[in-house]
Formats: structure tokens, C-alpha cells, sequence
């Protein structure tokens, strides 16, 4: 029975060995799959052609018979939930000049159309359009709407490469969004949320708030001019519960327009892309709230009858200055229905063609220090002000100079009503009676426009009656 035994020992170390050869602890590596591009059988095109589709055809427009493939890169990501089967895409990784959100029926997306993932659009089969003033789409057609591709044809229309870019957000401030930014990947400088936010140090969140149905809507301000935008956050995302940031900074995410297609709305892939770690840009306020009697005394009272129609005011001691752009105030009269109140004053940028419009209207000094009641009151009204601006000002440190205009500080008299857009455009709103009594030191009232030639922000403003009383 021994030479049985001693075979048995040497089968047994054989087969350990044979085991330990096939098996190595830390060096065994997984089999690696090579990625191919794609093959496109048809012709490459860029995305930013699509512009020119849509231009030439008033209504939805279905791609037949093409053979197009349009070229792009993924920059939505809806792994945070902000982004639900939609996927929106550029023409470009860097400096991009078109985007569109493709309509798909299918979740989640990033698993296989990652940020940046380069992709081929198979065309025909798809059809393209938008809302008046909104986005563009791409999907399939569903009646007289753009409905989503089903999922069982998302691949043959959505062809992934094997490219995954490095996306370069294209840096704006506010004010420089233009309609050709939608559907692209941008990062807004010098931003904050509204004050509103934090009130009484509590802090609202992204989406998490009573009052939020399917969007958080947040109101998101520029710290170097009076520009604002919606930002949006899914009541779906899974960051709708955390605190907005307080500070100001810079984010990253998608321009968008809003469901009427009336103003820029704003959705970020994730809370990751929102830095705003710098301390708050709140503009400079002055607020003594509203007098319950005007100052005895009328100090400066005007109604602009003395002024010519269709021409730049030219008030004494008042200074009538263009910042930026061509549209001073001018004084106008209309009988129809949109009534001036006599001669009265406006300031508008429509068919200008100025990229920005910024007017000023400011008064003769306004001597604070030497009465112990100070009242001012004006109204306003609006011809479709959309998304132009009227601010009415106040400044202790101007020099009474054009020069020196934009180097003063100008702070927001806080009390004075001034018409709101969603005003009808025939009514006139007073500006209440504003106390100034508390104002710190002699100084100079502006009405100040902004606005520019862009169809969304050529909107007129109108001024009269301005009486500014003391005792």
C-alpha cells in the first residue's frame, strides 16, 4: 500500500500547483472589450444646419429620404433627475453655435449617452420644430406636437460613438444671453439667488419649498447689471432637497426658454456645477418707506409740456445721458390708445439695433441735509417692456458729469413703485409717496433704461408727472 500513498502525495501537490499557476492574487486581469466607432452609412452633418430647416418651414418638419446623420455632443445628464427622457445636445464641445433637446422615451440616458458622449442623429424619420419663441425640438411627430422617439428605435436614431469630449461651458454673464443659446452647455459669472431667499437666516431649497409643483422656480440675479433669469429645478431631481447657496459665484448648466417662450430659464446637471462661495453683491438701498403726507413745499415739478415731441428732453439743470447705445429719453405725445399724459417721457430701444440701450434721466440736486422732509412722487407706465428695464436711482457721489455717471454709486430707491411688464400698457401707476427724508446727504435721482435692440428686451417705458417736494 505504500507506493499507492506515495502517488496519491504527488498527484495531490501536482494539481496544487497546476492551480496556483492558472491563478495569480493580484495580477489577474479582467478580458477588455474594444469599443468600434460607428459605421454611419450616410452623410455627416453638422447640427447646427437644423437652424436653417427650421428658418425655411413655419411648422413641424419631418426629415424623409435624407440619409443625414446630424453630428453632436450630449451636455444634459439626467442622473441627478433634473433632466427627465430628454437629451439635449450641441453642435460643438467648445464654443458651441447651435442645440437642441431630442425627445426620447426612455430613462435613465446617461448610462449610455454620458456628458460629452459624441453622438450621430439618424434624421430622417425625425421631425424638427418649436414653439414661437422657444427651444428648438427633435423627436417624432405626435398629431400637431413633437412627441418622443419610442425606445425600441432610441438607438437606430441616437447613435453613440466612442468619443466622450471634454465639454467647455461657454462663459456669460446675464445680460449677454441671446435666443441662440438655448440648448447649450453655459456657465453665468457673477451671479447670486435673490435675497429673498434668505431671509431671517433661513435658507430656501432647489425645489423642496410648499408652493413647488413639478419646478422649483428660483430667481437668479446678476452682480454687475440688473439682468435676471428663472432657474429651475425638477421637484423630481435628487437635490431638490438642498439649501440654495447663499453667496455669489458662477454655475454651469443648460440655457433654456421657458414654456411661452418668453424669457431664458436655466437647468444644471448637477449641485456639483453651482460655485458660489464669494460674498453677496446686493445693490446699495435706500428706503425711508412711504410718506402719509407730501412735503409742504413743491422743489422740482415736471410734466414735459414744455418739451418737443420726438426729440431728446432738454431740461435745465436735468441731464439727458446715453451710456450705451443710441435711444436717449424723449419726449412724446399720444392720443390713441396707448395716452401719454399730455407731453410725457419714454425710453425704448425698439428697432434700435443696439446691443445694449442704457438711458439716464437725473435730476438737479435734491437737498436732503438742508430739510427735514423730503417726498417724491412720479408715474409710469409700459408699451410691452418685456425684458427691459426701468430702475429709478438715487446717488450721493455723482459729479455731475457724463463722465462721472458710471463711476458713481447708484443705489435703488426701494419705495417707488414702478410698472411691472404684466401691466395693461394704457395704465399709468403711481409711484407712491415716497419718504426721502431719511436719505443720508445731499444727492442726485436717476431713472435710469436698459434695454437693447433683441426683440426680447426693446421694450419703452414712460415717465411724467414727477413732483419732488421738501420742508
Amino acid at each position: 500500500m505504500k507506493p499507492i500513498k506515495t502517488n496519491m502525495i504527488f498527484l495531490c501537490l501536482g494539481m496544487l500547483l497546476f492551480f496556483s499557476s492558472c491563478v495569480e492574487d493580484d495580477d489577474y486581469n479582467a478580458p477588455q472589450f474594444m469599443e468600434t466607432p460607428p459605421e454611419i452609412e450616410g452623410n455627416i452633418i453638422s447640427l447646427a444646419s437644423l437652424a436653417g430647416v427650421l428658418a425655411q418651414n413655419d411648422s413641424l418638419f419631418t426629415f424623409e429620404a435624407t440619409n443625414n446623420f446630424a453630428e453632436a455632443y450630449v451636455v444634459s445628464n439626467d442622473e441627478g433627475g433634473n433632466f427627465f427622457r430628454e437629451l439635449i445636445v450641441q453642435d460643438k464641445p467648445e464654443a458651441p453655435t447651435y442645440g437642441i433637446a431630442v425627445q426620447v422615451d426612455l430613462s435613465p440616458l446617461f448610462t449610455k449617452y454620458n456628458f460629452g458622449r459624441k453622438v450621430y442623429i439618424k434624421l430622417d424619420g425625425l421631425t424638427l420644430g418649436q414653439r414661437e419663441g422657444s427651444e428648438p425640438r427633435l423627436g417624432m411627430v405626435d398629431g400637431s406636437t413633437i412627441g418622443k422617439i419610442p425606445e425600441s428605435f432610441v438607438e437606430e436614431h441616437i447613435i453613440r460613438d466612442t468619443i466622450t469630449a471634454q465639454v467647455v461651458a461657454t462663459q456669460k454673464q446675464l445680460s449677454e444671453l441671446v435666443f441662440t443659446d438655448a440648448n447649450t452647455y453655459v456657465e453665468l459669472t457673477d451671479v447670486q439667488f435673490s435675497g429673498i431667499y434668505f431671509l431671517n437666516n433661513t435658507s430656501t431649497t432647489y425645489a423642496s419649498e410648499t408652493q413647488d409643483e413639478f419646478n422649483g422656480e428660483r430667481s437668479l440675479e446678476s452682480c454687475v447689471s440688473s439682468a435676471e433669469l428663472i432657474f429651475s429645478t425638477s421637484t423630481f431631481s435628487d437635490f431638490k432637497g438642498l439649501s440654495l447657496p447663499p453667496g455669489s459665484g458662477s454655475l454651469k448648466g443648460i440655457v433654456t426658454r421657458d414654456f411661452l417662450g418668453e424669457f431664458f430659464t436655466f437647468y444644471i446637471n448637477s449641485p456639483a456645477d453651482v460655485v458660489m462661495l464669494g460674498e453677496r453683491c446686493d445693490p446699495l438701498v435706500f428706503s425711508c418707506g412711504i410718506a402719509a403726507t407730501p412735503a409742504a413745499m413743491e422743489f422740482i415739478t415736471i410734466d414735459f409740456e414744455d418739451q418737443n415731441t420726438n426729440n431728446p428732453l432738454s431740461i435745465p439743470g436735468w441731464t439727458n445721458y446715453i451710456e450705451s447705445g443710441s435711444e436717449a429719453w424723449e419726449a412724446f405725445l399720444d392720443n390713441g390708445t396707448n395716452q401719454s399724459l399730455g407731453i410725457s417721457a419714454r425710453a425704448g430701444s425698439f428697432n434700435s439695433g443696439d446691443v445694449t440701450n442704457v438711458s439716464w434721466l437725473i435730476t438737479p440736486v435734491i437737498p436732503i441735509e438742508a430739510n427735514s422732509k423730503v417726498t417724491l412722487e412720479f408715474k409710469t407706465s409700459n408699451s410691452f417692456s418685456d425684458e427691459s428695464v426701468l430702475q429709478v436711482l438715487y446717488s450721493v457721489d455723482w459729479d455731475g458729469t457724463e463722465e462721472g455717471v458710471s463711476a458713481a454709486n447708484w443705489a435703488s430707491i426701494l419705495d417707488a413703485e414702478i410698472v411691472q411688464d404684466d401691466q395693461f400698457f394704457a395704465d399709468w401707476v403711481s409711484s407712491g409717496l415716497v419718504d426721502m427724508s431719511c436719505f443720508e446727504g445731499d444727492g442726485y435721482i436717476a431713472f435710469r433704461y436698459i434695454g437693447s435692440g433683441a426683440e426680447a428686451s426693446d421694450g419703452t417705458y414712460e415717465l411724467d408727472d414727477i413732483l419732488i417736494s421738501v420742508e
